[in-house]
């Protein structure tokens, strides 16, 4: 790289935020690192310095990292965004890489794809962690119709769905995501009609097929 990258760090832990800023500090082609704890202060923070690249998780409070994605993109078609989680389900793969995100790595990966990541993407190309790549390769003609039905979830519908097949009722939901009892019942009722399920045994059902219990988490 010609020239330092200016990198916007996004994640709702302190800790774990200045772990990942040491380490990519360490590098000579990393410039200024901004710091957001969530999807909101990340958008504003964006417009402020438009930095040359956004590392992204997807567990936040707030409007959650799909959302996040998706209103950087709508603000700036052209913004660079490396989601850095710790979901390896194919299913978070797949809806970040549709929402805009250029690339996708774990937090399991060795501590130098991230280096590897940020610098492939700000240099307008795309990363996704080899064995990810590996399974949505595998994938393509396979035919995952729970998958597809899932693709089609609005960001939120996909955070209501996920808190909704892993026990929460539409109250806790709402209040987790700080929604209204009302907005969470009609979101579930949408849900329910895209995946094709009438009952929330169903939905919990083809969210164990999916490897989606526990992702609860994701919207913390």
């Amino acid at each position: 790289m010609s020239q330092k990258v200016n990198v916007l760090l996004v994640d709702d832990h302190a800790v774990v935020r200045a772990g990942y800023k040491t380490y990519l500090s360490l590098s000579e082609n990393i410039g200024q690192i901004y710091e957001a704890d969530r999807g909101e202060t990340a958008c504003q923070l964006y417009n402020q310095h438009q930095p040359d690249l956004v590392v992204l998780d997807l567990s936040m409070p707030g409007i959650g990292g799909f959302e996040t994605i998706r209103r950087l993109i709508s603000r700036d078609p052209h913004a660079k965004i490396l989601v850095f989680s710790i979901h390896n389900e194919l299913v978070y793969v797949t809806r970040a890489l549709k929402a805009g995100a250029k690339g996708y790595i774990t937090k399991n990966s060795v501590p130098e794809t991230l280096i590897t990541a940020v610098g492939k993407i700000a240099q307008g190309g795309t990363f996704v962690d080899p064995e990810l790549a590996q399974q949505l390769a595998a994938t393509m003609t396979s035919g995952l119709d729970d998958s597809e039905k899932i693709k089609l979830l609005s960001p939120r519908e996909f955070d209501v769905f996920c808190l909704l097949a892993n026990g929460y009722t539409t109250h806790k939901a709402a209040e987790k995501l700080c929604l209204s009892y009302k907005t969470v019942c009609n979101h579930g009722t949408a849900i329910k009609e895209k995946l094709g399920v009438a009952t929330i045994a169903e939905l919990t059902l083809l969210a164990t097929r999916q490897g989606l219990i526990g992702a609860q988490d994701m919207v913390q």
